[in-house]
């Protein structure tokens, strides 16, 4: 009898360690210093990275989209097809912009990494908070990435974590992107919590 007790209260405690959440995931106190670097290209390629997350996808400026991406901006997300064009419609459709806060540290969108690989290739990671389906009603936090390539300060190519979820009730396509009833994929919801 003692050991069954023991067996359950190890299983008990490893369902608890592979399932649980051991830490939320949360963004840098202050994300500006990221967007920086002392080498030219790559500080005008991670500025371009913050105006896409901040101004484009957190706060909907999309029609500034020509300043920061390439007119054929390829898509390797399953829920869009490429073209500046095709996505700035499908984002552009929320409606207009909303006013970006002047202090870094009030974006919506939290910051967790920016990371490079040699001066054209630029990743964003971001706090995302999502539903919790074992706990109807909670939510947990996890990373949220876009990566682009960037061609003449302007990102050229992208790709995140976007998936093709199942058609809606009635029919038609489902959107791409992490979260059934979320945002288009590789942007936050309205609020700025990534789905």
């Amino acid at each position: 009898m003692k050991n069954m007790f023991a067996v359950v209260l190890l299983l008990t405690l490893a369902h608890v360690n592979v399932f649980g959440q051991a830490a939320p995931v949360v963004g840098v106190a202050d994300p500006a210093p990221l967007f920086t670097d002392k080498d030219p290209v790559l500080h005008k390629n991670k500025q371009a990275a913050m105006h896409i997350v901040i101004d484009l996808l957190g706060y909907g400026h999309w029609n500034e989209a020509d300043k920061w991406l390439t007119e054929r901006y390829i898509q390797h997300n399953p829920g869009f097809a490429s073209g500046r064009d095709t996505v700035t419609k499908a984002f552009g459709a929320r409606g207009g912009g909303r006013p970006i806060p002047a202090d870094p540290k009030e974006w919506s969108t939290k910051i967790v990494a920016v990371t490079t690989q040699g001066n054209d290739i630029v990743c964003v990671a971001s706090v995302s908070t999502r539903p919790d389906p074992r706990n109807p009603g909670q939510t947990y936090t996890t990373t949220h990435f876009d990566m682009w390539r960037f061609v003449d300060g302007k990102a050229d190519e992208h790709w995140d974590e976007g998936q093709i979820n199942a058609a809606p009730a009635g029919g038609g396509r489902g959107p791409g992107g992490p979260a059934p009833g979320g945002p288009a994929p590789g942007g936050p919801a309205p609020g700025g919590a990534r789905q």
